[in-house]
């Protein structure tokens, strides 16, 4: 029989993933960090709710993801929701290339961005295509 896991060895094992990256428009390195669950529910929330109301396809998304994944040498968020404004008027390829590596850190895959910017479409209330 498999190796089941107590409550304590789940709640208790260190399964977040970092990876520095190289970012040469800000003048050095930043640390990425996986999401938590809270953090991806909270990604996928603002994408949906950015479609429902009117702000169209992934506005800001880079940023957004930005701002929930780069973190500090303790792995604590460098920024809040209030930075996503000033993160956005950062260089594009800047926050790309963040983005990129929090993409395939979180298994976000350009199949997953898709099926969001479809849900944006849909009006409030109407079933979303997740399970």
């Amino acid at each position: 029989m498999e190796n089941l896991l107590s409550k304590t060895e789940i709640l208790g094992a260190d399964d977040l993933l970092y990876e520095e990256v190289a970012v040469p428009e800000w003048g050095g390195t930043v640390r990425v960090r996986n999401l938590t669950g809270g953090e991806r529910d909270q990604f996928e929330a603002y994408c949906v709710s950015a479609g429902q109301n009117g702000v169209g396809g992934l506005n800001k998304v880079r940023a957004t993801a930005v701002s929930l994944t780069v973190v500090d040498k303790n792995g604590e968020r460098l920024f809040t929701e209030g930075d996503v404004e000033a993160l956005n008027k950062k260089s594009g390829a800047a926050l790309d290339r963040v983005f990129t590596v929090a993409q395939r850190l979180n298994k976000l895959s350009e199949a997953d961005i898709e099926e969001l910017k479809k849900n944006f479409q849909k009006a409030p209330g109407e079933d979303s295509c997740s399970d």
